[in-house]
This record gives C-alpha cells, sequence and structure tokens, in this order.
C-alpha cells in the first residue's frame, strides 16, 4: 500500500536532491535524501527505500557517463569498499552509526580546508600538482566509503578525499564516481535483503518514486557536463566541506540530544 501524500510531499524533494547529486553535482546534496525521508518514516526505512531509488538512479548515471571514467582509480578503490560493505553488515548491531558520521565528516571538513589554503597558496605562487596513486590510502579510504554507504549512504566523502586531489578530467571523475557507487549499491542489496530491510511495501513506494529520480540525475548530469574544471573543482570541494559539516552536525546533535 502506498503512502499518503504528505508523505511524497517531503519525499519528492528529497528524491530530486539526491537525483542532482547522482548526475554528478556533489555527495553534499545526496546526504539530504534520508534525513528529509527520516521527517515521515524512520530512519532504518528511510535508508531502505532510498537504495532501490540511488539503484535506479545508478543506471541512469552509468549511461549518461558511458564514455567517461578512470579504471586504475576505480580498481584500487573498489577492494577496500567491497571489505567495508562486508564489516558494516557483520556489524550493523554493534557499531554506533553516529560514531562513523562524525569521524567521516570531521576527515571530509579538514579535507576542504586544506584544499582552501592550497588555493590561498596557489595565488602566492605555488604550482600544486595532481596526486600519484597511493594503495595504503585507497583501502583506508575505500573501506571508510564501503562502511559509510552500507550503514547511511554516506560513502561520498571518503571517495572525494581520495580522488579529488588526483585532479582527474571532470567528466573522468564523475564517470569513476557514478561506476563506483553503482557497484556499491548493487552489492548492498544483498545485506540489505538479509537484515530485513527489503519488503514489497518499500519496494512499491521507492518504485512510485522512479520517474522523479530519473529526471533529477539527468537533470545533474546535464549540468556538470557543462562545468569548466577551474568551476567543477571549487564547486566539489564545497559539496565536500557542506557534506562534512552535515555528517558532524548529525552525529552531534544525536549525542548532545537529552
Amino acid at each position: 500500500m502506498l503512502p499518503d501524500m504528505n508523505f511524497y510531499l517531503v519525499a519528492i524533494p528529497a528524491v530530486i536532491l539526491v537525483g542532482f547529486s547522482k548526475g554528478g553535482m556533489g555527495e553534499a546534496l545526496a546526504l539530504m535524501g534520508v534525513p528529509l525521508l527520516s521527517l515521515v518514516v524512520p530512519p532504518v526505512q528511510a535508508a531502505a527505500l532510498l537504495l532501490p531509488i540511488l539503484i535506479a538512479m545508478d543506471m541512469v548515471s552509468l549511461w549518461a557517463w558511458r564514455h567517461n571514467g578512470d579504471r586504475r582509480t576505480l580498481l584500487i578503490l573498489l577492494p577496500g569498499a567491497l571489505a567495508g560493505i562486508a564489516i558494516g553488515w557483520a556489524t550493523a548491531a554493534v557499531v554506533p552509526r553516529d560514531a562513523l558520521r562524525l569521524i567521516i565528516g570531521l576527515i571530509a571538513v579538514l579535507f576542504a580546508l586544506r584544499y582552501a589554503v592550497q588555493v590561498w597558496r596557489v595565488r602566492r605562487g605555488l604550482v600544486v600538482t595532481p596526486r600519484p596513486h597511493r594503495p595504503l590510502l585507497a583501502g583506508v579510504l575505500g573501506a571508510m566509503s564501503g562502511y559509510g554507504s552500507f550503514v547511511a549512504h554516506a560513502g561520498g566523502p571518503p571517495f572525494q578525499v581520495y580522488a579529488l586531489p588526483l585532479q582527474l578530467p571532470p567528466r573522468d571523475y564523475t564517470g569513476t564516481m557514478v561506476r563506483f557507487f553503482a557497484i556499491l549499491n548493487a552489492v548492498k542489496l544483498i545485506p540489505y535483503f538479509a537484515l530485513g530491510q527489503l519488503d514489497t511495501d518499500n519496494l512499491m513506494t521507492s518504485v512510485s518514486l522512479f520517474p522523479f529520480a530519473v529526471i533529477a540525475t539527468m537533470a545533474g548530469a546535464f549540468f556538470v557536463r557543462r562545468m569548466k574544471p577551474q568551476t567543477f573543482y571549487p564547486f566539489m570541494y564545497m559539496m565536500a566541506f557542506l557534506a562534512g559539516l552535515k555528517l558532524v552536525h548529525e552525529s552531534l546533535s544525536t549525542w548532545l540530544a537529552p
């Protein structure tokens, strides 16, 4: 049975924001999805409702960015990410989600602030070169991304911390990100089903929101394709900063609540 109109008045804007993110416009928008839906359904159900929608968005994004991506970046991050999903599944009832949100949020905020310092130094004559691949760091951040994606659909900031300093062409960066999270979301179906978070009612509700997901994802891809590198990268670092602040705020609000 589908929810009432009050649910859709909140769910549709949430899905549109996530769709813009899936189109390539930054993780900060995606992080608004679960909190918004949590206004009308329990948080766990909100995450479960979003997963099929995220997968539908992934299909659109994969088609939109099918000619772009960086294979090496994808392959170096995936092993850690898959391990992170497995750890999230195994510890779903033990590890506090807010602890992970706080850690990921602080890393993203510091990472964005570091970029702001670099911009200031560049204006004073410093040349910032692309970072090389670092397998150990990729493993750690990949695991954090997979874990964060599993427990809270919050895997974007660790991915950004690793991938943005590589200074890939904007389209290749976005194509890599799209492929990375499409794989993670598909893998997450298995533990989500095992944990009983995807039932018939939730799936029917998710399907009813698919049209908004598709339109928003295509719109996000449309805007990102038209961004120049000098616009794209400051925008993405700002999105990482806002995503980090959002995660820190959520975790501290829960811990400090009376």
